[in-house]
């Protein structure tokens, strides 16, 4: 038999074993459950551990042989304007494919994302006054506006409509005349700078987070005005006039003056131009204000006025698709090679120039990001992938295919309504749909502000990015790079990542003459781009991107979104005033 002190001990050491073993098997279904969760969700490390050698690399190789106005000129120049459908556009996929191969990437290719609609090029377009007196007038065509098959010569009339009930009064005025379309708007002096770059000031508003929403009247307005112009042009075509004749908008601090004349969809005759269904019925052409204001204000006069002009485009095809550039430097890490960091512009552009700081410049910055890791030869532990994308003027429709593809989507409203709406304004449909591959993607950066250098970045609301940010900008305060936003920022590819729960970001920029003057017009060329913002640029959004690729996390990412609830959490509380009626229930009872 046992001895008895044995027994005791044998019973006290098996009590206490007990719990131990049971803590050990909470721990170790604790530490399985860690491992099956991606990356993201685990607690985030207190303190970054930055590569300050790489940071060094990167930043010699990014500023002292900087190569990004070569890609700049090579695109902008060598290709020109990058209109989506256009051949041209299909040259810039070609070229961006190739020089991404030659510079080391893998897997160049291009990636269909569907049909876009009608290709389109300007060939020519000139038009001048005839008489009373003769003048050369600045002119483009509206893009995807029909040619005038030859030189045309009419009367020109003046047509001011605010709302559909003014058609009435044009009916039956308006055959085989070329019609300035639109009222003459004030030409304020030019008593601002139209080149600035942000101050302390600036910065610390960027970076302090509204309390309200922005109001997005905007869009709601435009949209009207569009419909609106539809209806115009049914009611021009009907009548058989002969062209059109729009005034270009004004830019920030009055920039749209001085031959500066601003070409996009808001230029022409409906927003969906660019489809066979929707082509506008007649040339039309966007005019510089000042000499839209002459011939303006002699119509107003009752002097005869007769313009010449000739709109020579040419199209090139009702079914054309359109591509995104993708390339990528492969992981190293045998755990981590298959998820994915990326980096990307859109590669689009309009027509009226050649698309230089919109967005050339943030697609050649992202190529000298790709440049710059090949040449140092990194080893990125996960794959760090470049995405150029087509189709962003109309919509963003490159990088939400290419998101729609790899990661998911938000299902839209197929409602009568919002059929007949851009896709970017219409409501969703259900909640998102997403694909495996949402996991395995840590991180987009887009650059799409113009030529400016970064001062910072936007964290689109995801505040756990803020102290992993703000430490690796600490070795970049040097270059400028100081400022860190909570806020949203939107109209570019970012978005599309962001809408489906994957951290997507935007660079704060410096402002430089963007907004004032470049954007969608006629002065975006190479000349508007500075040499040392974009060599700053890419040198940054290389030390983001190479950070991010060799983190022992992937990024932290917002709850996932669920953009078909919004509206109901938007709506009013409801039995909330004591005594009061809700109008649901107030509807109800009156309709008894």
């Amino acid at each position: 038999m046992r001895h008895p002190t044995f027994v005791i001990a044998a019973v006290l050491l098996i009590s206490f074993a007990l719990p131990i073993s049971a803590a050990d098997k909470n721990k170790n279904n604790a530490n399985t459950a860690d491992a099956n969760k991606p990356s993201y969700e685990l607690p985030q490390p207190a303190k970054e551990n930055l590569d300050l050698s790489m940071y060094q690399q990167i930043r010699y190789e990014g500023l002292a042989h900087s190569h990004v106005m070569e890609y700049a000129s090579a695109l902008m120049d060598g290709i020109g304007p990058r209109l989506t459908g256009s051949p041209n556009v299909k040259r810039a996929n070609e070229w961006t494919r190739d020089q991404l191969a030659a510079m080391g990437c893998s897997n160049a290719h291009l990636e269909d994302w569907g049909e876009f609609g009608m290709g389109w090029q300007q060939l020519n377009t000139w038009t001048r006054m005839a008489s009373p007196d003769t003048a050369v007038f600045i002119t483009q065509a509206a893009p995807w506006s029909p040619s005038s098959n030859g030189t045309i010569s009419a009367q020109a009339i003046s047509m001011d409509v605010k709302k559909e009930e003014d058609l009435d009064k044009y009916k039956g005025r308006l055959g085989g005349k070329i019609v300035l379309l639109g009222e003459m708007r004030d030409v304020k002096p030019v008593d601002k700078p139209l080149f600035e770059r942000e101050d302390e000031k600036d910065l610390a508003k960027i970076a302090e987070h509204p309390l309200t929403p922005e109001r997005d009247d905007f869009v709601t307005e435009y949209m009207k005005r569009l419909e609106l112009r539809e209806k115009v042009a049914k009611l021009l075509a009907s009548e058989h006039a002969l062209a059109v004749i729009l005034p270009s908008r004004d830019g920030r601090n009055n920039g749209g003056s001085g031959g500066t004349i601003f070409v996009d969809s808001g230029g022409g005759l409906g927003w969906f131009s660019y489809q066979r269904d929707h082509i506008q019925p007649l040339p039309v052409v966007i005019m510089a204000i000042e000499n839209y204001g002459r011939v303006y204000r002699l119509l107003k006069a009752n002097v005869p006025v007769t313009i010449e002009m000739n709109v020579d485009t040419k199209f090139t095809g009702d079914h054309e698709h359109g591509f995104d550039t993708i390339a990528e430097i492969p992981g190293t890490d045998p755990k981590l090679k298959d998820e994915v960091v990326m980096v990307g512009g859109h590669l689009d552009s309009w027509a009226s120039a050649t698309g230089a700081t919109d967005n050339g410049a943030g697609t050649v910055v992202a190529m000298e990001v790709m440049r710059i890791l090949n040449t140092l030869q990194v080893k990125p532990r996960r794959t760090i992938r470049i995405g150029l994308w087509t189709g962003e003027e109309q919509g963003l429709f490159g990088s939400i295919g290419y998101v729609k593809q790899h990661f998911g989507f938000v299902p839209l409203s197929t409602a009568p309504d919002q059929v007949k709406l851009p896709e970017w304004l219409r409501k969703p449909g259900g909640p998102l749909e997403l694909k495996p591959d949402q996991q395995k993607i840590s991180g987009y950066f887009n650059v799409d502000n113009g030529s400016g250098k970064i001062l910072g970045v936007y964290l689109q609301e995801n505040v756990a990015e803020a102290p992993i940010f703000e430490q690796w900008i600490q070795p970049l305060k040097d270059l400028g790079v100081t400022t860190i936003s909570v806020r949203n920022t939107g109209g570019t590819d970012h978005e599309s990542f962001d809408n489906v729960g994957i951290p997507g970001f935007q660079f704060i920029q410096d402002k430089l003459d963007y907004i004032t003057r470049t954007h969608h017009s006629n002065m975006d060329t190479y000349e508007r781009l500075q040499a040392g913002d974009l060599a700053q640029a890419a040198t940054v959004e290389a030390i983001f991107v190479y950070n991010t690729a060799m983190r022992d996390q992937m990024l932290p990412r917002k709850p996932l979104p669920h953009p078909e609830l919004e509206e109901q959490r938007k709506a009013p509380l409801k039995k909330l005033m004591p005594g009061g009626t809700d109008v649901e229930e107030k509807d109800a009872k009156e309709n008894k």
